[in-house]
């Protein structure tokens, strides 16, 4: 297979590559220079947001055709458009790394790929991350049709290479040691997907055609936020003490699901029908196969002390910063 990936060099992209390069597939990335391509891969230079941008698909790779196109644009829907209608004589098929936020708010739990979906535009400038992603959704079904696109509805996802910083955040937390504010219930079931187990379902998706959304994490169960924290305690070798919270201890003071405490949210919000109640039985019925708990935390540890302890971490405009203050932690647990 020959692979094209816009992107490749971080996370999601990064992972994508690694796995097609494990396959023996021909890998191709398309990127903007900021970081270092991955060994084995063709690199092209371009920025998408600059009008000359595609130049390098346009001029340099004209000639080229692709089996599939990996694309994991975040920002202006446009910049899909441009891209997806450049290549779309020349690859037989595209997927789009999405996210359940193209959902509108607040969908029910348990929803699936029908749940109704925000507003869009293939044309768009960017808005918001929602909107955004929806808008480069429409832009790839534009240029390559239904049968030929495939829309990978991301939810939580963690793993190596991880550059937003929340299972990170949590290792470096618990191998500080000492009392751990654990957000509670300790049985509040989590969803997420390793990137790697996203990586392979995306590229078995292109190799067996497939096409359409697909939401895409682990099933409702495969681990709870006790299992997340204990696994971090046991992967990082701390002697921490997890002190598990209610959830109404911590929101009284004033604490930010999600943001201050990553990968939380409390028991019956809306933000857990949003984050952790997704219908994932299509995804499961064309292969998704999620690794133990276990391999993602340890893997994601031992790559964070490869590289010095500290994620990279990529800000998105308006992402709030990750992680609790510990002043504010040792006020909330009496210390």
């Amino acid at each position: 297979m020959r692979l094209l990936v816009l992107g490749g060099t971080e996370f999601v992209g990064r992972a994508i590559v690694e796995a097609a390069l494990g396959r023996g597939w021909e890998v191709t990335v398309f990127h903007r220079g900021h970081h270092e391509a991955p060994p084995g891969v063709r690199s092209l230079l371009g920025d998408r947001t600059a009008p000359d941008g595609l130049t390098a698909l346009a001029d340099e790779a004209a000639g080229e055709e692709w089996d599939v196109v990996v694309d994991t644009w975040s920002g202006a829907p446009r910049a899909v458009r441009d891209t997806a209608r450049l290549l779309a004589g020349r690859a037989a098929r595209y997927v789009y790394v999405s996210t359940c936020s193209v959902y509108a708010w607040a969908p029910d739990p348990g929803y699936d790929e029908d749940a109704p979906l925000v507003e869009g535009s293939a044309d768009a400038e960017q808005i918001d991350y929602g909107r955004d992603k929806r808008g480069g959704e429409l832009a790839a079904v534009d240029a390559f049709g239904a049968d030929r696109s495939v829309l990978v509805r991301c939810g939580l996802i963690l793993g190596p290479y991880e550059n937003i910083g929340r299972l990170p955040w949590w290792l470096n937390r618990i191998a500080r040691g000492g009392p751990v504010l654990a957000p509670g219930p300790r049985d509040l079931p989590v969803q997420y997907v390793d990137v790697r187990d996203l990586a392979e379902w995306t590229l078995g998706a292109a190799e067996r055609e497939l096409s359409g959304p697909y939401n895409l994490v682990a099933p409702r169960g495969h681990t709870t936020m006790g299992a997340l924290l204990e696994e971090c305690v046991r992967a990082t070798g701390s002697e921490a003490e997890l002190r598990w919270t209610a959830p109404e201890v911590i929101l009284d003071a004033g604490i930010e699901p999600w943001t201050q405490l990553p990968v939380w949210v409390p028991s019956g919000s809306e933000e857990e029908a949003a984050l952790h109640s997704v219908d994932v039985s299509r995804a499961i019925r064309d292969g998704l196969r999620c690794r133990p708990v276990e391999e993602t935390v340890h893997d994601t540890w031992t790559w964070l002390q490869d590289i010095g302890g500290v994620a990279p971490l990529r800000q998105r405009p308006g992402r709030v910063a990750l992680g609790l203050d510990p002043a504010v932690e040792a006020k909330v647990l009496g210390l």
